[in-house]
């Protein structure tokens, strides 16, 4: 009998976090969440109860590993691990402080690397495990305006190639999906940005951001969550080193 499958999703409260935690549960799967703020995480496990709620921060080592000691005694050792919080900010690049350059990589590709560290010991002894980055097509491609996402982003698809390569006679998967814009409430927030910078109105913000993808919509964040499914399931076995682009066509 297959030992039973836990999953941790980082930034699991809202968003393409919810998403993938929603489709692992459905699945049978038993999910950990974790994020800074325990309330919505506990609204996101009351709608399923295989999915668990955990406050941790990934950019701190402690308490991270404090997560995995917590999650893993009480439900078995990760077999899939989803680095999926992130932030993102805006400003030309010569407005840039320190501060703002050093956090969005703290997040996206520290928070990731720490994510992701204490899995690989013992899914490597195990022979088996699935890992997956929740990047962006800003992984693949520059955009203006968001140097210090961009390079996070490239960071994070990077540091998945390079475990791929490490991992690769191990039984370990690892890969990205990179969506565009995402409909969700950080898509909202850049809408907000162009309406108070620029003058627009709402449409015309939301517009001009869902230009980028050929097929003129936004991904919508169950989309990304079927792409993870995928990715972890045995129909993937074959799969990693890949930077899956889910973006209607705007890069590849």
């Amino acid at each position: 009998m297959a030992a039973p499958r836990h999953a941790l999703v980082t930034g699991g409260g809202s968003g393409v976090g919810r998403s993938i935690a929603l489709a692992l549960a459905e699945a049978g799967i038993a999910v950990t969440i974790c994020g800074r703020r325990l309330e919505p995480l506990e609204t996101v496990a009351g709608e399923n109860g295989y999915i668990h709620a955990e406050q941790a921060d990934i950019t701190d080592e402690a308490s991270v590993n404090g997560l995995y000691e917590k999650a893993e005694a009480a439900r078995g050792p990760f077999n899939i691990v989803v680095a999926n919080a992130g932030a993102a900010s805006s400003a030309p690049a010569h407005k840039t402080s320190l501060d703002d350059w050093r956090r969005m990589l703290d997040v996206n590709l520290t928070g990731s690397f720490l994510t992701v560290k204490p899995a690989l010991a013992g899914m490597t002894k195990r022979g088996n495990g699935r890992i997956v980055f929740v990047a962006s097509t800003a992984g693949l491609k520059g955009y203006g305006y968001v140097a210090p996402y961009v390079a996070s982003k490239h960071g994070v698809i990077g540091l998945m190639r390079a475990l791929a390569a490490e991992f690769a006679r191990t039984g370990v998967t690892v890969n990205a999906v990179c969506p565009g814009f995402v409909e969700t409430d950080l898509l909202e927030e850049s809408v907000r940005r162009i309406m108070d910078k620029t003058g627009r109105s709402r449409d015309e913000a939301r517009q001009s951001l869902m230009a980028s993808n050929p097929q003129g919509r936004f991904i919508q964040p169950e989309e990304v969550a079927g792409a993870v499914m995928w990715l972890v399931g045995e129909g993937a076995v074959s799969v990693t080193g890949q930077a899956i682009s889910l973006s209607g066509g705007e890069t590849w």
